[in-house]
């Protein structure tokens, strides 16, 4: 932000620049959970004021009711976040939301509402001509689909994670060692929690082929990321608890990977990640 010295007669303002918000064709957005402590609706609210896009696919669980049932947590910034949403449509940026698990009562009001649609799943055609299947992901989770008491538990198991993360930086700050998320740990190194999320991009792949598309881009399993697999491009989206990422398209089609962690050793409210195969 650039702050300009006002002229002598104005010597008491201060002008202040802000940064041109930077213009993409699409954005896609998962997995915010509103109403809980460990959404960083600060993060999605940098990502939402630094870029201005066309056309903003949110890709489910941007509430958590599952959470909210348990005991109301509703600050200011989960309400900004919303009014921010609100705010962009009005000003003419499409919105599509594809409603999750954690927010499944959404959709029982599909239909258009202005310039914001509900639907239960999407199919988006990009600049250079590719279609893809836009889904939450939890339509193919069988412990969602088949054992919800199980996938509630696992939601509490995950969330008590979460709670100990400050915890622990606490103490690390202490010895001055950097961020480190117990959960994110847990979820990469536990040999379950891998062979499930790979299981899961397959099935998803498998799916997608059904609809005779180039690419499926979900949310679901808080896991960023962009792989080939056989003639299918996977695309995920992540989260904005832990990664603080999206996915963005440019209006030459290419789709870049883009994160907002605020615990990235200087990170800046529009880092960009870098992943190999994550411009496509």
């Amino acid at each position: 932000m650039e702050t300009v010295e006002s002229p002598p007669r104005f010597r008491n303002l201060r002008i202040v620049k802000t940064p041109i918000p930077r213009r993409l064709r699409t954005a896609w957005i998962s997995d915010v959970h509103l109403g809980t402590r460990s959404s960083n609706a600060g993060a999605l609210l940098d990502f939402l004021r630094d870029y201005a896009v066309e056309t903003l696919y949110i890709v489910g669980d941007l509430i958590d009711v599952w959470q909210m049932r348990r005991g109301i947590y509703w600050p200011q910034q989960h309400n900004d976040v919303i009014q921010k949403l609100l705010r962009k449509a009005r000003k003419g940026t499409r919105i599509v939301y594809i409603p999750g698990n954690h927010d499944e009562f959404v959709g029982a009001f599909c239909g258009f509402y202005g310039h914001i649609a509900i639907q239960k799943s999407a199919i988006h055609l990009t600049a250079d001509g590719r279609r893809i299947l836009v889904i939450h992901g939890h339509e193919l989770d069988t412990v969602v689909q088949n054992a919800r008491w199980l996938a509630f538990a696992g939601d509490l198991g995950y969330q008590s994670l979460l709670a100990l993360n400050p915890v622990i930086n606490f103490v690390r700050r202490r010895f001055g060692l950097g961020y480190w998320s117990l959960s994110a740990y847990a979820k990469k190194r536990v040999k379950d929690a891998v062979n499930f999320i790979g299981k899961f991009e397959t099935a998803i792949v498998r799916y997608a082929e059904r609809h005779a598309v180039e690419a499926v881009l979900c949310g679901h399993v808080h896991s960023a990321g962009v792989r080939q697999i056989g003639a299918i491009t996977y695309y995920n989206c992540g989260d904005w608890v832990e990664s603080c990422s999206a996915l963005v398209e440019n209006f030459d089609g290419e789709i870049e990977l883009v994160n907002f962690d605020p615990h990235l050793p200087g990170a800046t409210p529009a880092k960009k990640t870098e992943l190999a195969g994550a411009s496509v």
